[in-house]
């Protein structure tokens, strides 16, 4: 090392293991810490002029901060770690004073200059909290797409091109219902394909149907609201998000058309949160005629429904249902994303809502992030405004509806007598296997043991029984990986 940092002044050998140099003495410190410390100064060292003193103060804290300087180890003097390093000594006083008013460094007069014990060190990296999938041998856990038929090309050309026409102005704190450009875009392919009504001004740009659905219950929180009503079976998610909220929630059982109006009326509710063109996880359409009491309860009690339209495009056997949305604007709010069609990562969606409640859910929204980022924004909307959108919902409806057809194909090769019931919509299906398999515990046990990941029904809020009823996710599973993984699953279940 130049200068021989670590030995004893005066010395031309090495210091003894375990001894440091300081103030013109050896200081027994454990394990030779500048020697561990020593390559995180060199670049500091060597900086320019003008960057040498943040960089050798930067280069002490990150020392300090990962361990690599103990506390109670004793540095050497301003003087002799100037020498070695080869700057002025006054970097390095500096550099002593600054980290002993931040806490890192404790020093006295004629004590020297020692590692305080305020700082901890951190951990070496981030830990990744994302869900993953669970490493299956076959993963039919619902609700994930196919991230591999994420449009890369497309997206990364619209990003070019939004980078450059994007006006400087634009980069400042944006609208918090989101850009106009993109609204206006989302106004129209709304109405087109899903037959909402579609006022630009009442369209809020959200994080994702989470935060359209915590956005929503913050207002009705606001208002004097307790509880909402929530479909049983139904996506847990909805009942944790409305507890953050401060809103309680009730199950409400479902029949063969949809969310069931009597318990509905007998609830006392006066909000209900809906999946009514492909009920999550039965997977019916609400009919007609239950569309229409619902809303006539709606009107009735002055309430909200709330409609999650999740997977809405995705119809395999004849054009989607319009949105209920449609019907009556102003008892219905609408909320949907691009999760399933492009990425949940993108973290982008929609939220319209009736007239009465639009500036508070605004209002909330501003207090709650300043809205989302601008870029991510007029991307979507170029994407949208060029048809892009539009083919790649195209491309994902003929990949899923390919994958649809070879579960179920699978599922009666391997377990005859299943029934898939609900309709051929969306990214998962509910199959209903013969008594024979049952109890459900016990196929749940097999499967598992045979690296196969499958959700049973009850787990979403249904009665528990011994039927085996399962919700069986498909989107993410090429077809020759959906039927090695249902012929795994017979062979771990059989006998």
């Amino acid at each position: 090392m130049p200068g021989g940092l670590g030995a004893v002044p005066g010395e031309s050998g090495p210091a003894p293991s375990g001894q440091v140099s300081g103030a013109g003495e050896s200081v027994s410190s454990g394990s030779a810490p500048w020697a561990a410390a020593w390559e995180l100064l060199l670049p500091a060292a060597a900086a320019p002029a003008r960057a040498r003193g943040r960089g050798l103060q930067a280069a002490l804290r990150t020392a300090v901060r990962s361990g690599r300087l103990a506390p109670g180890t004793r540095l050497p003097s301003s003087r002799e770690l100037a020498a070695d390093l080869g700057v002025s000594r006054g970097l390095v006083t500096e550099a002593y004073e600054q980290l002993t008013a931040e806490g890192y460094l404790r020093s006295g007069r004629g004590a020297g200059t020692w590692v305080g014990g305020a700082a901890r060190a951190a951990h070496p990296r981030a830990r990744d909290f994302a869900p993953r999938s669970p490493g299956a041998r076959a993963d039919f856990l619902p609700g994930t797409p196919d991230l591999s038929l994420f449009p890369r090309t497309a997206w990364a050309a619209a990003h070019r091109a939004v980078l450059a026409e994007l006006p400087h102005h634009a980069l400042g704190y944006p609208d918090p219902r989101g850009l106009a450009r993109l609204r206006t875009a989302l106004a129209e392919l709304l109405a087109r394909r899903r037959g909402v009504v579609a006022d630009p001004e009442r369209i809020v740009v959200v994080s994702g149907v989470a935060q359209a659905t915590t956005l929503l219950g913050f207002v009705l929180h606001a208002r004097g609201t307790t509880t909402v009503g929530v479909e049983d079976p139904g996506s847990p998610e909805h009942s944790a998000l409305y507890a953050s909220a401060g809103i309680g929630t009730v199950p409400l059982p479902l029949d063969e058309e949809g969310l069931a109006t009597g318990p509905l009326r007998d609830s006392g509710v006066r909000a209900v949160v809906t999946t009514p063109a492909h009920q999550f996880p039965s997977g019916i359409a609400y009919s007609a005629r239950r569309r229409a009491e619902l809303l006539d309860w709606a009107r009735s009690v002055n309430g909200l429904v709330v409609e999650d339209d999740y997977d809405g495009d995705f119809r395999y056997d004849r054009a989607p249902v319009g949105a209920l949305q449609g019907l009556d604007p102003e008892h219905v709010a609408y909320t949907g994303s691009i999760s399933k069609s492009l990425a949940p990562g993108l973290r982008l969606g929609w939220l319209l809502v009736p007239a009465s409640i639009a500036e508070e859910v605004v209002e909330r929204k501003r207090t709650m992030d300043l809205g989302n980022p601008v870029v991510d924004q007029a991307l979507l909307a170029r994407f949208v405004e060029g048809g892009d959108y539009d083919r790649q919902l195209r491309r994902c409806q003929r990949a899923y509806k390919e994958r649809r057809d070879t579960l179920v194909s699978a599922l009666e090769e391997h377990f005859p007598g299943a029934e898939v019931s609900g309709i051929a919509a969306g990214l998962h299906v509910i199959a209903s296997l013969p008594d024979r398999y049952g109890p459900v515990d016990r196929f749940l046990k097999r499967a598992a043991a045979a690296g196969v990941a499958v959700r049973p029904l009850a787990s979403y809020g249904t009665a528990p029984d011994d039927a085996v009823r399962l919700v069986l996710g498909y989107a993410h599973l090429p077809p020759a990986r959906i039927r090695a993984g249902v012929r795994l699953m017979s062979d771990a279940v059989r006998g």
